[in-house]
């Protein structure tokens, strides 16, 4: 089981947002910034924006599209969807600092207009039933026990047919996992779970799933590109994620790396549907 404090202070790394306004002034970025110049920094999951463009684009998003990004965090995936969709997004995360940095950022990007974003639980939305167009999820899981609940605070928001999309690292083999990792410290802070627990928690909260796609071989080439361009360089790029994950970062990649290379976990997308009736 996790806890929520546990996990708000795992993602809490304190002036966050300095060490980014300090990685954009060593790139002469100032307002108004492409949403694309962040990417290295806010797009916090395994393959980054090259993971997020072929997910997105699986959603069929439209202008008249509202939709909700579940755990937004930094908020990279939202300012994409309406940067490159017009789609209404609202954005909710539960760690506070997150959500500020977050705020921050679309107002450097000119879409605070397109988008919301709000502190919070993702097992207690604070919206109305029956009033998104679709949802997406993207490494958040990982901390979140409650699977049925997440589908079915999902299911209630989501509008009959509305799509719900979920990419997150998952168990699919045997072993215990190395910590620390990019989303947990410990053991206690992480809430991994299988492909077939996921779907089974979005068919009782009434999603008929509609694909499934095993992103291993991504992460794999992802990971070794990123090791190509470490050796490369003399040092770590002005934005990135380390101003996320802090000191420990080399070390919480290796272990997710080596987790993947192992069997123990992929990442992994599963797209599911809201039934009509």
């Amino acid at each position: 089981m996790t806890h929520t404090d546990s996990v708000a202070e795992h993602y809490a790394p304190g002036a966050l947002l300095k060490r980014i306004s300090g990685g954009c002034a060593a790139l002469n970025l100032t307002p108004p910034i492409d949403p694309d110049a962040l990417a290295p920094v806010d797009e916090f999951h395994i393959g980054g924006r090259f993971a997020t463009v072929p997910f997105m684009a699986a959603l069929g998003l439209t202008s008249k599209d509202r939709v909700l990004d579940l755990g937004c965090g930094l908020g990279g995936p939202a300012r994409y969807v309406a940067a490159n969709t017009g789609a209404q997004v609202t954005g909710i995360d539960l760690t506070q600092e997150f959500v500020d940095t977050a705020q921050a950022l679309t107002e450097w990007t000119g879409l605070e207009d397109r988008i919301d974003l709000i502190q919070g639980s993702i097992l207690d939305l604070p919206l109305e039933a029956g009033t998104m167009d679709a949802a997406y999820m993207i490494h958040v899981g990982m901390n979140i026990a409650d699977k049925t609940g997440l589908a079915r605070e999902a299911a209630r928001v989501l509008k009959p047919g509305g799509v719900f999309a979920i990419y997150d690292v998952m168990q699919v083999g045997m072993g215990d996992i190395t910590f620390p990792v990019p989303w947990a410290s410990s053991a206690e802070q992480s809430a991994l779970a299988s492909p077939d627990h996921y779907r089974s928690a979005l068919t009782e909260a009434g999603f008929e799933i509609t694909q499934q796609i095993d992103r291993t071989d991504f992460a794999k080439q992802f990971f070794a590109d990123i090791a190509a361009a470490q050796r490369a360089a003399k040092g770590p790029p002005p934005l990135g994620l380390h101003l996320v994950m802090g000191d420990t970062t080399a070390t919480k990649l290796r272990n997710m790396v080596e987790n993947v290379r192992s069997g123990r976990i992929s990442p992994i997308e599963i797209h599911a549907r809201k039934r009509s009736a």
